[in-house]
């Protein structure tokens, strides 16, 4: 197992540092997450922050790693702590030998967002005197947040989504009728290629570097294409998909942002500079629905598939919806 060797300075440079989170071995051997943290203690606004007392651990999607540093400097101005998590064989945590992103059961994840909630202070035997934590994910990273949240109630204050992989883009029939094929493909070749329907455009969309995006990062860490999808990988989503689909019963406030909508096509279009081009977001809506009992929806006009890394009419909407949302849901 590897060592973690403390706060170290991040790629993100001054004002971020890292934590490496060692984890068990796996079959493929040494396995780490690694934790950001923005450096340097809140705002505190005149009355305190709406997000006053709060740490945020944000998760990231798939393909994908934590760069966004306004989302972090937004939580910072609002009071809050703000901490992102690298899962296992992604970003910061990705190693030479190891399949990228591949986990067999995104249950996989529970020993990662326990190390950094250890490292947080928020491990089921600390007492921060009060402060409060809320969850926030993207895509895959908030199926999996709104999964652990689910079956670790009491442990988070709220849940704030950004485009959450809830449902399978042809919809909960195409899942139905595909995943029995995915697991027993999994079972007998669980690294099998698979074809890569991943176009592109998405990243057309949001880099600065490979099209009409304004954002900058590592495309080793976030390929133009995404990361090669394995059936064992993907049998994993579907099983999530299938729970949420039965109903999680969050215990937590929820708020789920996504964009107006969706324009998923084979050929590239304008249109996806202001879309989600991923996934269908009349779906993600809905499946919010079974989330919990206290779930919000913010459909944002003009948003990406990252709400976040939209044009800023759209992520200003977006931080403006959260903070409504903390306004009637945070835990001061």
């Amino acid at each position: 197992m590897v060592r973690s060797h403390g706060w170290q300075p991040d790629v993100l440079g001054r004002g971020y540092e890292q934590l490496t989170l060692p984890l068990a071995d796996d079959s493929e051997g040494e396995v780490v997450a690694t934790l950001v943290r923005r450096r340097g203690l809140p705002l505190e606004l005149p009355g305190h922050g709406p997000a006053h007392g709060i740490d945020v651990l944000y998760v990231h999607g798939w393909s994908d790693y934590f760069f966004q540093t306004h989302v972090a400097d937004y939580w910072h101005e609002k009071g809050a702590r703000f901490f992102a998590l690298d899962l296992r064989k992604y970003g910061r945590s990705l190693r030479p030998h190891q399949t990228p992103g591949f986990v067999t059961d995104l249950n996989t994840y529970d020993e990662d967002i326990e190390a950094a909630l250890a490292a947080m202070g928020h491990s089921v035997h600390d007492d921060l005197g009060g402060r409060s934590l809320v969850l926030m994910g993207h895509s895959t990273g908030g199926l999996t947040l709104s999964l652990w949240a689910a079956r670790h109630p009491h442990r988070t204050r709220g849940v704030v989504l950004n485009s959450a992989w809830l449902e399978f883009q042809a919809s909960a029939l195409g899942r139905q009728a595909i995943a029995p094929l995915t697991r027993a493909e999994a079972r007998l070749n669980p690294l099998a290629p698979m074809p890569n329907v991943d176009l592109g455009f998405y990243t057309r969309a949001v880099s600065k570097a490979a099209g009409d995006g304004e954002w900058e990062y590592d495309d080793a860490w976030r390929p133009v294409r995404g990361f090669p999808v394995h059936p064992a990988w993907l049998s994993a989503i579907f099983s999530g998909q299938a729970r949420v689909a039965a109903g999680l019963d969050i215990q937590a406030p929820v708020l789920s942002m996504m964009s107006d909508r969706s324009t998923i096509a084979p050929r590239w279009s304008a249109a996806m500079r202001s879309s989600d081009s991923v996934l269908v977001v009349d779906d993600i809506a809905a499946r919010s629905l079974r989330l919990g009992s206290t779930v919000t929806v913010a459909r944002i006009a003009g948003a990406l598939h990252d709400v976040m890394l939209s044009a800023p009419p759209a992520r200003e909407a977006a931080m403006a919806a959260i903070t409504r949302w903390l306004s009637g849901y945070a835990p001061n």
